[in-house]
């Protein structure tokens, strides 16, 4: 370009000049710039110049305006961060809002988010910048916007040269137009002109964004949009439209040519792969050099951790990009001290995980085999996650890159726990086909970008003020073809537009693609119009093969395969062209012909003759092998297929032909359109790199949609997913509920902010129904974004899914909600079942209520199916409700013929019987989980039987032995003459029996027998033993009577157990069991409610195997005999007297101790002060967890006491409060074992023992009166915690001191009947204080939640947020939470952190304010336990138990007490020597896990309710109001809050254990027992004997004689 006229001549050129325009443009322009402005080369061409024109002007050149020159300081700031703020693009109308955020008193962390959305993720380092320079950012923004202080010269008020044009008028000549310096002068205002000329709005705009890695020789990729919609697209520059000439009206043809290709850049080159590093230089084997895309994008793919959007067209490498960004993962994640021979060893495979989401699973097996084999050499596995590829727990765990689908990663990610544990250590994220948000799923891929990126921000411990972008936590990846709105997807996926968004177009193919597409004229789908396309595609077929090309031909049925190649073949033989596909001379013809020969396929060998081949999903894997290796050989020239070979095999040909665009889609139940990601995989395989130099790509559809894959293909406008979304917004919004990521309005706008949805509806609101004025006032659509998801949740609230607070805005998921996301149900299909679902109902009621969801919406009856399905509804087992004349009428009798094993004959009709029987089980589960939530038994029940019948296609009364592989024979016979046998019964008999009965051999019968053995069944006994005068205890005790086999059961058998009322409607309560192969018994107690008024007759125990169809047990246990204790009226009602001084002890040194916690005493002590302190009487107290009875055992003294405790942490606790108040005192307390308790003393003493070191010590010592005759006080402690031991050391104190004044004062919690205990104890009535747990003094609110998920980690998952929203209740008091064990502490602890970080966005989590930054340093430095402890100490969170250092556990009392701690966590053992309180105390369930000791087999227990109502008395304070949450299973809710509200049940455990035997045996061994009727005389003063009387059921008692019952218990004890 060396004269003006060709610079203006390159200006108006076509963008396809150079990809390096903007650059050259600049280059060009400082040369003509210098050239012009230097005397000595040029002169100028006229004399009479202007004298505005001369050297001395100041121009504003392009070079200027491009460059931004600084010579126009006009609205410019002086400030480089405030310049830096002004370049990017529509941020001048956020200015005033900006200062006005960066003014206010609010904290960085507090306005770090919004002052991010406001310009953009893109510029979070820009954003830091701003926060770090927060005064100065807003001195420069407002000295900008307020004009500057002085003047400035007219000129510069002028910059676009305006006023010196003016000027210019009057002087201007028709000779100065002439000259070059005036037309070069005219060009600059014209150009400055079209910059600043209106195109829709009325307003200028800056010029569009130029980015760095667009790679474009075409308008496609930029500008070639013709509607403000997005709906219009210009084609390529070079496309032709033509009809055939000879048949007119055949078809229309649009040839697309390929594009040219992109000039390489100065700094581009190939990059070898002997520069990679060993970690990727061994994963390329093979590869000389990376190809030009992968070396473009090598720096941001290997070397950084940026988001990327990769968008380039199919076969150019991309999955070898992804390969780049998984290297860069593994390279993170390796040791590089380690050997270097030995890569494989430094990589730490535990700590991350590669997630690669495919679209479809042919994609996604492919993926798995090219990944699996190029890193086999690194020892890294991978492995297949889809609905057809499940993986177990230990195969997640070993295996560090999934390849899934959206819809897999969707449901996998909608769980806490499981599978769902899997996205806690994803790295990197890969979506394979982005653009599929432009296809039906695409509402799904945003689903879960969406998902992903909100938690993002919301991990542990992680704000955006302390993580610079997104990518330092995990990185995501989207691979794509060509597309236009590339910019908007990268905004969607958080890529920075300048460093992680790489387009390249068609021309980057690496074989350049000629597109025809061909509209073929008639009328759909009749007949003429499939002649047209028949015709068509044999003329391409024949020109292609007559240039000696092969063609690959695609159509979209099995069956059409053959048809298609048998209709080219048929027209070759009528036109005469045959002989040119036939392929006799190719030199292993023979060869392949012998081959072929093997094949049972007869037209695969007929076709083979005349050189066209066959390829399906349906066909054996070795013939599909076979085609494939001859299409390659050229031994075939013509391959009919069906678009899996497009998917799962690299099998490319010079020419594609996409034979028809209607595929029959079952999800939809109806032919649909093509879609587009199929059409560019099969424009993928034409033309074979390395051998050709072009490909041919045909698609021939009916004229009606030439047009839309026009558009489809050369645009992939991305535009309609949001659209999509918007109809799945309430049940995606649902699966955040109840996923616990979404807690209320403000969270779930702020999740809408994530996807695409927002994106588009900020790009392009005319499409969403939003008006301009609404994006002025609301940039940010905050009210739009609320007004979506108010009405979502207003629908989820209506369907009973969610609890929606309309005031608060929170939202929480209710069982319906949780089932709903996690089976991925429907609201609609919810709604539908709120109002059909019924207690009772049979088979054919829930096979008529499964048909009528939603998700069959789409399957319709068509005309042509209606005999068939009139068959199929004729052999149905249940009647069809609605028959052939509805949709769900269809479903159920293709659900039922499912079942039944029958497949219909038309193709549709098979293809809508997967779907229905797909989703069908995943519907039924889902009404299963409902059902028994609801507690409905008998429709539970059935549920059951239909689950497994449609997962093993068995009904109910089909002979469960059909569920083993057993000979069809066999099974024939069985179900003609066995029909009537159990399978006991089978199992029972002989094999020669079996064969007899079967009418076959001795063979086929001990094949039987081992089946009936195998099958799951089990002996069910129980016990009845009541607990109070309406309240039963079932013993239930499960005992395999099935042989264990890991061929048939694997490692485990599920099943339920439950009790069922007596007419079968509700379940009472349940259980959920697992047996396993080391599994003999199993123990489980069900506490149930009795009515006293109306007993009912019986119950029901019912066993449900979880798989197997028929394994079921029911054992009715009657009631009617059942004798049930009376009720008791022994509870003291609290007076309301004064409170006593503590001046009433009369004991200055007890009273002084006593002062030092009391102010007085309380109600309860006051009432019992007198009978305790002033009396001898044997005394009961029974009254509240921490109501003050410690204080009464204070107030006591004697000679010397003996203080009894069940347990060694209780007895610690005691011996140190004793201590305290027997300071001063010559009173000695001690902590004695069982060798030294007897021991004279010659002072006063308190001796403390617990319960099994007195039944020892009484077991020993004989001689003991001595020391007995000094004993006045016995002191028991915990009596709630009675057990064998206890009861059996205090029932020989109470034998041995009968003779002396011996006084016993028992301690207990309150009891729902104390009699018995007090009678033991020879309490006199006037001192027996039984009290109810409503007596306390101190205010203590309990509250209740239940929950119906199974006891796993995905049940404290759920618990987390409501914990958190309880510890946060209390504003900033103190909390204790309780979990089942010790490994449950740190998972909670970060659970909660987690929830903490969702509500406050801050790194503090729970550490108050008041805590300095070197104060924590100063603790934490004290920390011996390692970095757990460290984390979580720092976010104000101490966990206590046994398992920790002695000292750590006493710093974390000390930093609690100090208030550096505001929430303790302890396992449930801890309840007893957990010595602090709190205001709010958090049960995080009621079950725990409990191993045998000796055995591997694990089972889930219930809390005992002493530890219960242990942990409740943790809440009570002296100075406050206490909280108590108890959360629970359901079915275990009224049992617990029972007996915290009414006392717990006591009864004697002499009985359950063998401590009593062995006692007995070794005294009659020795001696003290001489004969039975002692023994008798030793038991009369246990407790047992007065419970015989009480309560003989529970003990199995048919008598209330207590002798005679004691006499048996001799009997058996003498056995």
């Amino acid at each position: 370009m060396g004269d003006l006229p060709g610079h203006l001549e390159y200006l108006v050129g076509t963008v396809e000049e150079s990809a390096d325009r903007e650059k050259r443009l600049l280059d060009e322009w400082s040369r003509y710039s210098a050239s012009g402005n230097s005397q000595s080369h040029i002169q100028p061409p006229c004399k009479d110049i202007p004298d505005d024109l001369g050297e001395q002007a100041e121009w504003h050149s392009v070079l200027d305006f491009i460059q931004g020159s600084s010579n126009d300081s006009g609205g410019q700031s002086d400030d480089p961060l405030v310049s830096a703020l002004l370049s990017k693009p529509d941020v001048e109308h956020l200015l005033p809002s900006l200062v006005s955020l960066l003014e206010s008193s609010k904290p960085d962390e507090a306005i770090s988010e919004e002052l991010v959305e406001m310009i953009g993720f893109d510029n979070i380092e820009l954003s830091m910048q701003l926060l770090a320079r927060r005064q100065d950012a807003v001195r420069a923004l407002t000295v900008y916007l307020n004009g500057p202080s002085e003047p400035q010269p007219a000129v510069r008020q002028q910059p676009n040269g305006r006023g010196k044009g003016k000027q210019r008028e009057a002087s201007k000549s028709h000779l100065d137009e002439l000259d070059p310096a005036e037309a070069r002068r005219r060009m600059e205002e014209t150009l400055r002109a079209n910059a600043e000329r209106p195109l829709y709005t009325g307003t200028a705009h800056d010029a569009p964004e130029a980015l760095p890695h667009v790679y474009t020789s075409s308008s496609v990729a930029q500008g070639n949009m013709l509607s403000h919609l997005g709906t219009r697209y210009m084609l390529p520059m070079g496309t032709t439209r033509r009809e055939t000439e000879a048949r007119i009206s055949d078809y229309e043809e649009v040839v697309l040519p390929p594009a040219r290709t992109v000039p390489p850049r100065a700094s581009e080159r190939l990059i070898p792969v002997s520069e990679l590093e060993p970690l990727a230089k061994g994963s390329f084997p093979g590869y000389t050099s990376l190809n030009r895309i992968q070396s473009i994008v090598y720096p941001t793919a290997y070397q950084s951790n940026e988001n990327m959007l990769i968008c380039a067209p199919t076969g150019a490498g991309k999955t070898d990009v992804a390969m780049l960004t998984v290297l860069r993962v593994l390279d993170q994640h390796s040791s590089h001290m380690g050997n270097p021979n030995n890569l494989a060893a430094s990589i730490d495979r535990d700590r991350f995980k590669v997630i690669y989401v495919a679209p479809m699973k042919a994609l996604a097996a492919e993926i798995v085999r090219k990944l699996g084999k190029r890193l086999q050499w690194l020892s890294i596995r991978v492995r297949e996650l889809t609905g057809d590829m499940q993986l177990t727990k230990k195969e997640i765990a070993e295996t560090q890159i999934i390849v899934t689908t959206p819809e897999k990663w969707d449901v996998v990610t909608r769980k806490p726990t499981g599978e769902g544990e899997l996205a806690s250590k994803v790295k990197l994220l890969i979506i394979d086909e982005v653009h599929l948000l432009n296809d039906e799923r695409g509402a799904v891929i945003e689903t879960i970008v969406a998902r992903m990126r909100f938690k993002l921000y919301h991990r542990i411990g992680l704000t955006l003020l302390q993580v610079e972008s997104t990518q330092s936590v995990i990185r995501i990846v989207g691979l794509s073809a060509t597309l236009p709105n590339y910019i908007d997807v990268a905004d969607f996926l958080s890529v920075n537009r300048h460093k992680g968004l790489f387009y390249f177009d068609s021309s980057f193919r690496p074989v350049p693609l000629e597109q025809h597409f061909i509209g073929v004229r008639g009328k759909p789908n009749s007949p003429q119009s499939k002649k047209n396309l028949d015709r068509v595609t044999y003329e391409k077929v024949s020109e292609l093969v007559h240039e000696g090309h092969q063609v690959m031909v695609f159509v979209h049925a099995r069956k059409e395969t053959v048809k298609a190649a048998e209709a080219i073949k048929e027209a070759a033989q009528a036109d005469g062209t045959l002989e040119e596909f036939e392929c006799g001379e190719h030199p292993q013809f023979d060869f392949f012909r012998r081959d072929i020969g093997t094949s049972r396929n007869k037209e695969m060998r007929q076709l083979f003759d005349h050189g066209f081949g066959i390829h399906h999903a349906g066909m054996l894997r070795s013939d599909r092998n076979m085609m494939e290796r001859m299409f390659e050989a050229r031994a075939i020239k013509v391959l009919c297929c069906t678009a899996t070979l497009a998917w799962g095999v690299n099998l490319p040909a010079h020419a594609v032909i996409i034979k028809g665009t209607q595929v029959y889609d079952s999800s939809k139940g109806s032919f649909t359109d093509l879609s587009v990601l199929d059409v560019l995989q099969v424009f993928g395989r034409a033309g074979r790199p390395g051998l050709e130099d072009s490909g041919v790509g045909f698609i021939a559809t009916t004229e009606d949609k030439l047009t839309h894959y026009l558009d489809a293909v050369t645009s992939q406008v991305v535009d309609i997913s949001p659209r999509r979304f918007v109809a799945g917004m309430i049940d995606s919004l649902n699966a955040e509920i109840a996923l616990g990521t979404v807690a209320n309005v403000h969270d779930a706008v702020q999740w809408l902010g994530y996807t695409y949805l927002f994106v588009r509806m900020r790009k392009n609101p005319f499409q969403y129904g939003l008006a301009w004025n609404e994006i002025a006032d609301d940039p940010y659509l905050g009210a739009k974004r609320n007004q979506l998801i108010t009405a979502a949740a207003m629908q989820l609230s209506e369907a009973r899914m969610v609890a929606f607070d309309r005031q608060t805005g929170s939202l929480v998921c209710t069982d319906l909600g949780r089932i709903a996301a996690k089976y991925y149900i429907r609201h609609k299909s919810i709604e539908i079942f709120n109002d059909k679902f019924r207690p009772k109902m049979s088979e054919a009621d829930v096979l008529a209520m499964l048909s009528m969801s939603t998700e069959f919406d789409q399957i319709q009856v068509r005309e042509n199916e209606v005999k068939e399905l009139e068959l199929l509804i004729e052999n149905a087992p249940c009647a069809v409700k609605g028959g052939t004349d509805t949709s769900q009428g269809k479903v159920n009798a293709l659900l039922q013929a499912y079942i039944s094993q029958q497949r219909p004959e038309d193709f549709a009709l098979v293809s809508d019987q997967a779907y229905a029987a797909q989703n069908g089980g995943r519907i039924i589960r889902a009404l299963l989980e409902i059902a028994i939530a609801r507690k409905w038994a008998n429709v539970s029940a059935v549920l059951m039987g239909m689950s497994k019948a449609i997962e093993k296609r068995l009904w109910p009364f089909d002979n469960p032995l059909k569920q083993f592989e057993l000979k069809a024979d066999v099974l024939y016979n069985l179900e003609r003459w066995a029909d009537d046998y159990a399978v006991s019964e089978l199992a029972e008999m002989t094999a020669e029996e079996l064969g007899k009965l079967l009418h076959l051999n001795e063979r086929h019968g001990s094949a039987v027998r081992e089946a009936a053995k195998q099958f799951p069944t089990v002996r069910i006994t129980y016990d009845l033993r009541p607990l109070g005068a309406d309240v039963l205890k079932i013993a239930v005790k499960v005992e395999r009577a099935f042989n264990w086999s890991s061929k048939t059961h694997g490692s485990a058998e599920p099943f339920w157990l439950w009790v069922e009322d007596h007419d079968g409607t509700n379940i009472l309560q349940l259980s959920h069991l697992i047996l396993r192969s080391t599994t003999d018994v199993l123990n489980v107690d069900f506490v149930i409610s009795i009515p006293s008024q109306k007993r009912p007759s019986s119950v029901t125990i019912r066993f449900v195997s979880d798989r197997w169809q028929g394994a079921e047990e029911e054992v009715e246990a009657s009631l009617e005999d059942l004798v049930m204790p009376a009720a008791s009226d022994s509870h003291t009602p609290r007076l309301d007297i004064p409170f006593l001084p503590l001046s009433a002890v009369r004991n200055p040194p007890l009273q002084d101790f006593l002062a030092r916690r009391l102010h007085g005493f309380n109600a309860i002590q006051s009432q019992v002060f007198w009978s305790v302190i002033n009396t001898r009487l044997h005394t009961l107290l029974c009254a509240p967890t921490a109501c003050g009875k410690e204080t009464v055992k204070s107030s006591s003294s004697a000679s010397w006491v003996l203080v009894v405790a069940p347990r060694r942490s209780i007895a610690l606790e005691l011996a140190s409060d004793l201590r305290l108040s027997a300071a001063g005192s010559d009173a000695t307390v001690d902590l004695l074992g069982s060798d030294r308790l007897f021991e004279k003393t010659a002072r006063k003493a308190v001796r403390i023992v617990t319960a099994a070191d007195l039944f020892h010590a009484l077991a020993r010592h004989r001689d003991i009166k001595d020391v007995l005759s000094s004993l006045r006080l016995v002191l028991c402690e915990s009596l709630e915690l009675l057990d064998s031991v206890y009861e059996l050391g205090l029932s020989l104190l109470l034998h041995a001191t009968q003779a002396y004044p011996v006084r016993f004062l028992g301690l207990s919690t309150s009891l729902n009947d104390p009699t018995d205990l007090a009678a033991w104890l020879n309490v006199d009535p006037l001192a027996l204080h039984s009290f109810k747990p409503s007596d306390r003094d101190q205010a203590l609110s309990v509250l209740t939640q239940t929950f119906t998920i199974q006891h796993s980690a995905a049940l404290f998952k759920a618990m987390a947020k409501p914990a958190h929203t309880a510890i946060q209740a209390a504003r900033g008091e103190p909390a204790i939470v309780f979990v089942s064990s010790r490994s449950q502490c740190a998972s909670a602890a970060l659970d909660l952190i987690t929830q903490c970080a969702l509500e406050s966005e801050t790194a503090r989590g729970y550490l108050p304010d008041s805590v300095s930054p070197a104060a924590l340093e100063h603790h934490l430095a004290r920390l011996q336990n390692g970095a757990l402890l460290t984390d979580l100490v720092s976010r104000g969170i101490g966990v206590f138990h046994d398992g920790i250092a002695k000292p750590d556990r006493l710093l974390m009392l000390e930093l609690y007490a100090e208030g550096v701690l505001r929430v303790l966590i302890a396992p449930r053992e801890a309840c007893w020597t957990l010595p602090v309180r709190a205001t709010t105390v958090v049960v995080l369930g009621t079950q725990y896990v409990h191993v045998a000791p000796g055995s591997d087999e694990r089972q889930v227990r219930e809390y005992a309710l002493e530890e219960v109502v242990r942990m409740q008395g943790k809440a009570v304070r002296h100075g406050g109001a206490g909280h108590f949450h108890l959360f629970c299973q359901a079915e275990g809710k009224d049992t617990i809050t029972r007996f915290l509200n009414d006392g717990l049940p006591l009864e004697s455990r002499l009985l359950e254990t063998d401590a009593l035997r062995d006692w007995y045996r070794a005294r009659r061994k020795d001696g003290v027992i001489a004969d039975k009727q002692a023994a008798v005389d030793v038991l009369s003063h246990t407790f047992l004997a007065r419970r015989l009387v009480s309560n003989p059921a529970y003990y199995d008692a048919q008598s209330t004689a207590v002798n005679e019952l004691l006499s048996r218990i001799v009997d058996r004890l003498e056995g």
